[in-house]
């Protein structure tokens, strides 16, 4: 695709075919919809190819196709400069044989024909299909400019007809343009081009001979499936999602968390593919092949995001849209009101061309997506995962966070400092196992503590289980009994000095107490956002005790505890109605406040990546990224105003000094080239600004 008629002109026909949820990014190239049935994908293909464009489904055949394209403009560029710089410099050139009309011809023709070989196709196809892009332009003006010389040739007008250099110099300086410009646009993808590359790496998976003697053979990590063992020694990447069977190592997985700093892999943990191992050998067990691996999730939500567009393009796409056949009708103006004054053809002709040729909707319809494949890329290799280009934008208009507590604000690695059972109800050893059997079912991070810590091999079989989401959990035995672990309001009793408590039959059969620490970084973080006059409110289901304890600590403005789920999502209701909010929680419990906040942020390690509530999530262990996603949002939608007013400012002054006659058609379609190289440019400016 090569400006944003092309990516209209996509979306447009697979909305007609009845798909939906359609997504085109103009600058990575591609596709995503939801196929609702109907029409086969084979004749939905072909039907794009019928557009004028070549679905490529192979990732490699997508990364050759492109750098063809380059290669493809280079080349028209290298087969046109010749010929067209004879032409150009004929004026200056005492070479008699330049100056005839037919030598002229002679040296124009190659390069008009390789011209509209090019554009003439795009024009003819993009007007067939009612959305005719820049190439129409590109393509009416060249052709103008070489009719009307051939007409002069011909007719022996003499050298007022002669315009043979404005053709070719049109379409060599448009491949010049062009040739820049794809340049500049693989450069905005090369945050996200260095994630791909990790996902194309060599790995030693492990086979067994007759003898059972292990064997290592090379292989492509494409190759690999769940349930391949591999071997994976110091220096290398690890070829794909992995668990460690064997070996400790040091790893550095700043490819998924932005984090450099080195971690420790023992038996049983999880290895993510991308990550580099520091020092150490380990054999370990894939547990996903590459394409369904963590890394190419990111990868590919990043590549939809790319192609969604925030509400502030949506002008942008109504004027593109429009836009060529408006300058048509602007040329088709200019030239009459200049033959009118100037009684002249040749120079009415002449400023009409300039005129279609220096009119740009490329700038417009990329001011959006170059900045948006710039930011995206840039987050996912710092930890942070946009799921949608929307949320790049709402950050700028968020006055208020507000923060859930445990696994947010506090570690999450819960610890058991006592317990203390009835003994006239339960004995300590029952208590034990009935709480681990109980939470062993539970996803909440106290009940993950309690299962990790008293785990027995004698679990109590349960008739039946129920778990109430922000109270707790309860199950029958075949003996009739239930038990029930939760808070205090769900064991029944007014005494709320403990976490967690174990009922027998609506009888309290003990506690549990436990031990949370604040994170590190919590107190910068808060601090950050006052700073920026953000408010910040904790609202946490836990007891407001310690939730007062938490804000005070690290400052915050409000406290609202004891929360349930339907609690938490009618104040994320109504804070949104006052003002833009966003919600940072571990994506479990908090789902539908996630889902209902201006902006829903996840707290999660690169194991939970397919929460799908959040617009946002960390992938970092901590919130220390998210400064830099605030930050790097507010940045990127600062470029994208800043392109577009750049594309409307362009447009709006270049087609009345084209009309005046201050520009000829090849300085107009030099400046139109470099005018999206100016506004990639500024997009990619995005990659080395600071975020701190």
């Amino acid at each position: 695709m090569h400006c944003s008629n092309c990516a209209l002109t996509i979306s447009r026909y697979l909305e007609k075919e009845g798909m939906q949820n359609v997504k085109v990014s103009l600058v990575g190239g591609d596709v995503g919809f939801d196929w609702m049935g109907g029409k086969e994908i084979q004749k939905i293909q072909k039907g794009i190819g019928e557009l004028g464009y070549t679905v490529i489904n192979e990732p490699a055949d997508n990364q050759k196709l492109k750098g063809g394209t380059i290669n493809r403009h280079l080349v028209y560029l290298l087969v046109c400069l010749p010929f067209t710089i004879l032409l150009v410099f004929h004026m200056w050139l005492s070479t008699k044989w330049l100056m005839n009309p037919w030598a002229q011809l002679a040296l124009c023709l190659p390069v008009f024909i390789v011209g509209m070989n090019y554009f003439g196709k795009s024009a003819f196809k993009s007007i067939r299909n009612g959305l005719p892009n820049m190439n129409v332009l590109i393509a009416l003006g060249s052709t103008a400019a070489f009719v009307y010389s051939l007409t002069g040739t011909f007719f022996e007008k003499g050298e007022t007809y002669l315009f043979y250099e404005t053709a070719a110099g049109i379409i060599t300086l448009v491949f010049f343009g062009n040739y820049l410009e794809d340049i500049t646009v693989r450069s905005t993808q090369k945050a996200l081009n260095s994630l791909s590359k990790s996902q194309d790496v060599m790995a030693n998976m492990i086979a067994f001979d007759d003898q059972h003697q292990e064997i290592l053979f090379p292989v492509k990590n494409s190759v690999l499936r769940a349930g391949d063992l591999v071997l994976i020694k110091s220096g290398e990447l690890v070829p794909a999602d992995a668990k460690v069977l064997w070996g400790d190592a040091d790893l550095n997985e700043s490819i998924i968390s932005g984090e450099s700093m080195p971690v420790t892999k023992h038996p049983k943990d999880k290895l993510l593919g991308g990550s580099l191992l520091l020092d150490g050998v380990l054999k370990a067990q894939i547990t996903a092949s590459t394409k369904d691996s963590t890394l190419a999730g990111i990868i590919n939500l990043v590549r939809m995001a790319q192609g969604e567009k925030p509400p502030v393009q949506q002008l942008a796409d109504r004027i593109s849209a429009v836009f060529v056949p408006s300058v048509l009708g602007i040329a088709a103006v200019v030239f009459a009101v200049n033959f009118y004054l100037l009684q002249d053809l040749g120079p009415a002709l002449m400023r009409s061309i300039a005129v279609l040729v220096i009119a740009c909707p490329c700038a417009m319809g990329l001011a959006t997506p170059a900045a948006i494949a710039v930011g995206l890329g840039r987050a996912a290799k710092n930890g942070i995962l946009f799921r949608h280009a929307k949320s790049l934008e709402l950050f700028g208009r968020i006055r208020q966070f507000v923060f859930d507590k445990t696994g947010t604000l506090t570690t999450g690695d819960f610890e058991i400092s006592g317990f203390h059972s009835i003994p006239e109800i339960i004995s300590p050893d029952e208590f034990k196992q009935i709480a681990s059997s109980l939470e062993k079912y539970s996803s909440h991070p106290i009940a993950k503590c309690v299962s990790r810590s008293w785990k027995s091999k004698t679990d109590i079989r349960w008739i039946k289980l129920e778990e109430i989401k922000g109270m707790g959990i309860k199950g029958l035995t075949s003996s009739g009994d239930w038990y029930c672990a939760g808070s205090y309001k769900m064991a029944g009793v007014a005494d709320e000095d403990h976490e967690l408590y174990l009922t027998k039959n609506g009888e309290l059969a003990g506690w549990i107490d436990f031990a949370d620490q604040i994170r590190a970084e919590g107190k910068e973080v808060i601090g950050f956002l006052r700073d920026q006059d953000i408010k910040t409110t904790l609202l946490s289901g836990d007891r407001l005790s310690k939730c007062r304890f938490v804000a005070n600590w690290l400052g915050m403005d409000e406290v609202f505890a004891e929360q349930s789920p339907e609690q938490k999502l009618e104040r994320i209701t109504e804070w949104n109605a006052s003002q833009p909010t966003a919600m940072v929680g571990d994506g479990i419990n908090d789902a539908p406040s996630l889902a209902k906040a201006s902006l829903g942020i996840s707290m999660s390690d690169a194991s939970h990546i397919v929460l799908q509530t959040s617009d946002l999530v960390l992938m970092g262990k901590g919130l220390k990224n998210l400064p830099s996603a605030l930050i790097l949002g507010r940045l990127t939608f600062q470029t994208i105003r800043q392109n577009l007013f750049w594309a409307f400012f362009y447009n709006m002054a270049a087609i009345p000094v084209a009309a005046f006659g201050f520009l000829s058609p090849s300085l107009a379609a030099l400046v139109m080239g470099l005018s999206d190289v100016l506004l990639l440019i500024n997009s990619i400016r995005l990659s080395i600004r600071k975020l701190k």
